[in-house]
């Protein structure tokens, strides 16, 4: 394989998943708008910045092999972004409580200017109804300000939901390793 392999993220969580595939890799930050368009649907939002983040990061790195992934919650039609503060967090878990998100995580590989390959991953999660009071308590120990949703599944926030219904865990946590293996595998990366 040539060319180098990086992730056009800096997420420590994505960082994190695409270690586990034992492939040597740099992080580089894509510097990309994320501001949906108007109409856009949260699965084309997530597929587009993938895209843009591969390709923006491959712009400075031609001879690279680049991933791109972005995760986008969607509820009710509309895109759910980070919260950033406490408040929005709590606000975002109560407006979610009882009801179902789907998790749209998107991974595009590229090189060049060619696009070697994309995926889309939808994960749904059912919240269960949660009061005010464990929202808070939830929001204070684990501090999901950074994550679409107001939650980390892989930590406490498991205890918020019924269900869980999904194709590959790994997706919920912000990148589909079952998809980018196959996509690394195709571009020619041995993987076991």
């Amino acid at each position: 394989m040539t060319g180098a392999l990086i992730l056009a993220s800096t997420s420590r969580y994505r960082r994190e998943l695409l270690g586990r595939l034992r492939l040597p890799f740099t992080t580089e930050r894509p510097e990309v708008d994320e501001t949906p368009l108007p109409g856009e649907a949260p699965a084309a939002l997530a597929s587009r910045l993938a895209v843009a983040k591969a390709r923006e990061v491959v712009r400075r790195h031609p001879g690279a092999w680049v991933i791109g992934s972005d995760q986008v919650a969607g509820f009710d039609g509309h895109a759910l972004g980070k919260p950033g503060i406490r408040d929005a967090a709590i606000v975002q878990l109560q407006s979610t409580s009882g009801s179902s998100v789907q998790f749209l995580t998107a991974v595009a590989l590229c090189r060049g200017d060619a696009l070697a390959g994309e995926a889309l991953d939808t994960t749904t999660v059912t919240f269960r109804c949660l009061q005010r009071a464990e929202i808070e308590r939830y929001v204070d120990a684990e501090q999901p300000l950074d994550c679409a949703g107001s939650f980390k599944s892989e930590g406490l926030g498991i205890a918020l939901f019924d269900a869980i219904d999904t194709r590959d865990p790994t997706a919920l946590i912000g990148l589909p390793l079952i998809a980018t293996a196959r996509l690394l595998r195709d571009a020619g990366f041995v993987l076991p």
